[in-house]
């Protein structure tokens, strides 16, 4: 099952859509050569936020990831939107408000949101998180990653909305200091897959519909593990394009 994802710069997993020009949207430092020509600053520094872009550059940049998306929502093949926010996007007011308005932006599409600081699920915020994330229709990404850091988000697993999401990130050593391959470099154990094809059938229950997702991307090893976690549950491939 598929996404379109905004946020870092790289291909969107299970996509031919180029995500890095929107990751822009989200608050991540976007390179440059990644936005369309003519949107691009003339001078200034090789990556760019929000507040480097003219109002009328921003606009456009929405228009034509909107653009990109409704061939496929019109074709019913668009699943979800997922909003991957970056590490440094602390739980407050001004953050909540940052969401949904880009999930405003997004709609009437199901929205995802991915949140990376573990301000947003420590003691009673994240009771508040799910409140806040399930009141606006907003699916929040559940998550499997290293923890101990200070974007180590805990594995809760609720749906807030439709669809259910989980997104396995691995267990890398190198989670905190090492290159992007080192920190998604990590293949699932058999224990740990077992364990995971229960509680995903438990959430499953819980949901109309449940999308899982690995980012453990090294070498082909997000498939393998997926393969085999499909395997476990019981699931089979699906003989026709999965919803993107």
């Amino acid at each position: 099952m598929g996404e379109i994802r905004v946020g870092t710069s790289s291909w969107a997993d299970q996509t031919l859509l180029r995500a890095g020009a929107f990751s822009i949207f989200t608050g991540h430092p976007t390179p440059v050569k990644m936005l369309p020509r003519d949107l691009r600053p003339a001078t200034g520094p090789t990556r760019v936020r929000r507040r480097d872009l003219p109002e009328e550059s921003y606009e456009e940049l929405w228009r034509r990831f909107r653009a990109a998306l409704e061939p496929l929502a019109a074709a019913d093949r668009l699943g979800v939107v997922l909003l991957q926010f970056p590490p440094w996007l602390v739980c407050g007011a001004a953050a909540r408000r940052r969401i949904v308005e880009l999930a405003r932006r997004c709609r009437p599409w199901r929205v995802a949101v991915e949140l990376r600081h573990g301000s947003w699920f420590d003691g009673v915020a994240a009771a508040e998180t799910v409140t806040f994330l399930a009141d606006h229709e907003l699916s929040m990404v559940c998550l499997d990653m290293p923890q101990g850091h200070p974007s180590s988000v805990p594995p809760i697993m609720i749906a807030t909305a439709e669809p259910g999401l989980v997104r396995f990130h691995g267990h890398s050593a190198h989670w905190a200091g090492g290159g992007k391959e080192d920190r998604f470099r990590y293949a699932y154990s058999d224990g740990e897959l077992r364990r995971w094809a229960g509680l995903l059938s438990d959430l499953a229950g819980t949901t109309g519909e449940l999308h899982v997702l690995f980012n453990n991307c090294c070498e082909g090893q997000a498939q393998r593990d997926a393969g085999r976690l499909a395997a476990l549950l019981g699931v089979t491939p699906a003989t026709e394009p999965a919803e993107v």
